[in-house]
């Protein structure tokens, strides 16, 4: 495997920054005299770190350089499925930019702060009217930690309610993949639901699974096959009949939006990503964003502050509530992401988020049904705004497994799909291409998707030493996981 010094070696036989330095080189703007200390703070200022001199202009390039290696949405076609990487408009990010908006304190009073509470306010009222709650938090920094705040929520409310031998909760074997682990990190006991023949959950399966014991019931839908479970109406009655409370993972809510809601369903609690549905920038380790929304037996336990709007229109954050869970962040809300998401929000429309959905099942079947002649489709039938293809049959055939095949995408100037999940679906690619995506973008991804599986019948060493055109070859893997070098050392 490549070190962090050969990674930054490689590209095109380019010396790294640090092997451009030479003693002297540097700018010295700052390094004599009062100015330095008026502009720098002196912990800047240090003599003992091992760092080159290089010039500005050396760094810039090198950083510049490095910002073109690394795969955008902005770039290029990003088929990652449950992650909906779509293009995030630019009109949301000169609305966050708005001074009152960038430069606001969160810690200013509220008399001082009415646009930027009047903000919260109507994403929240938003969000319950698209999914059919009764109120949502924006409390929640991304969508695992919504996860986190509504089973909290649940475990609040049964305590409340005195049942304390509510300890289980029910995960089907398509749903997303953080679901078990946040189960557990509230102390649940997590029992996994195995799918029927059709990819949907088994109502028979379903109910020896219930109990007394029952607390949560957790589901994506359309489940991470890109299938919508038709018997949910069934699932929730059954989940409800014995006491439970049915939980919503949002991840595939761009299949939703004006065509169905989590409320109507049934679902008691639900989280979004708001970096996924409602285009915010989304990856690179940034902020994400998971409002939670809830039924109206359960709005007191949500997290505070709450934003509150009285009779003569003024807005208010409210920090008291004697159910409510507490707070689950610092400040209250990825704030800057609720001004993209309500922008996007106002900048659609309720017709043209129904639109969104309708053109990313559009989008998805497109390409699924051009990827059935080359690819198996394990679940053949219309999907929503994803679908699950597999590579089995082409690994038995030619040795070349959905791993390869995601690494040949590469070369060709895709981003791979997601792969090997769900777990259900052997050799499985999931691929979700948004509704931002060109007809043109779609053929050209088909089309590489199709010339890759003809090398790997012709030529599958060709697939196998995939990726050659990339920045980084392919590296052993497991080493990289168990052992990774990301350190940069100086040569001394």
């Amino acid at each position: 495997m490549p070190n962090a010094n050969e990674i930054l070696t490689a590209a095109h036989d380019e010396p790294p920054i640090f092997a451009l330095g030479k003693p002297g080189r540097a700018n010295t703007y700052f390094a004599a005299g009062p100015s330095a200390q008026t502009f720098l703070p002196a912990s800047a200022l240090r003599d003992d770190l091992p760092l080159p001199d290089n010039s500005e202009l050396d760094v810039v390039r090198h950083y510049t350089r490095l910002s073109h290696r690394t795969f955008a949405i902005d770039l290029g076609f990003y088929p990652l499925g449950s992650c909906t990487m779509k293009y995030n408009p630019r009109i949301n990010e000169a609305m966050a930019a708005l001074p009152g908006f960038k430069d606001l304190h969160p810690y200013a009073p509220d008399e001082l702060a009415q646009g930027a509470l009047q903000v919260m306010y109507d994403l929240e009222r938003a969000l319950t009217a698209i999914f059919g709650m009764s109120a949502f938090t924006l409390n929640p920094a991304a969508g695992a930690h919504g996860e986190l705040t509504a089973l909290f929520i649940a475990k609040a409310y049964f305590e409340k309610c005195g049942e304390h031998k509510r300890r289980t909760v029910i995960v089907p074997d398509t749903a997303h993949g953080t679901n078990p682990a946040s189960a557990a990190m509230v102390g649940y006991n997590v029992v996994s639901l195995r799918s029927d023949a059709r990819g949907r959950v088994g109502l028979d399966e379903l109910r020896a699974a219930l109990g007394d014991d029952t607390a949560v019931c957790m589901m994506t839908n359309p489940n991470t096959l890109g299938l919508f479970e038709d018997h949910i109406k069934e699932i929730t009655d059954a989940v409800h009949a014995v006491g439970g409370l049915m939980y919503y993972d949002g991840a595939n809510a761009n299949a939703l939006m004006g065509n169905a809601r989590p409320g109507d369903m049934g679902f008691d609690l639900m989280h979004l990503n708001l970096h996924k549905t409602f285009s915010i920038p989304h990856g690179g380790g940034g902020a994400g964003h998971g409002p939670v929304g809830v039924a109206e037996r359960l709005v007191p336990f949500l997290p505070r502050p709450i934003v509150t709007k009285d009779c003569d229109g003024i807005y208010a954050l409210v920090h008291d509530g004697d159910d409510a869970i507490g707070t689950m962040r610092s400040f209250w809300s990825n704030f800057a992401h609720a001004v993209r998401a309500l922008s996007y929000v106002l900048a659609n429309g309720g017709d043209g988020l129904t639109r969104v959905s309708q053109l990313a099942i559009l989008n998805a079947n497109y390409i699924r049904v051009q990827a059935r002649e080359f690819l198996e489709m394990p679940f053949d039938e219309p999907c929503r705004h994803e679908f699950v293809a597999s590579a089995r049959a082409l690994k038995r055939e030619t040795g070349v497994r959905a791993l390869d095949l995601a690494k040949a995408l590469l070369d060709r100037g895709y981003h791979a799909p997601t792969i090997y999940f769900p777990l259900l679906v052997p050799e499985c690619l999931m691929i979700e291409p948004t509704e931002t995506e060109s007809k043109e973008t779609l053929d050209g991804f088909v089309t590489a998707l199709r010339e890759i599986v003809e090398t790997a019948h012709a030529n599958p060493q060709a697939i196998l030493d995939a990726p050659v055109a990339t920045v980084v070859g392919r590296i052993d893997e497991t080493r990289a996981a168990r052992q990774p070098d990301l350190r940069w050392t100086p040569v001394l």
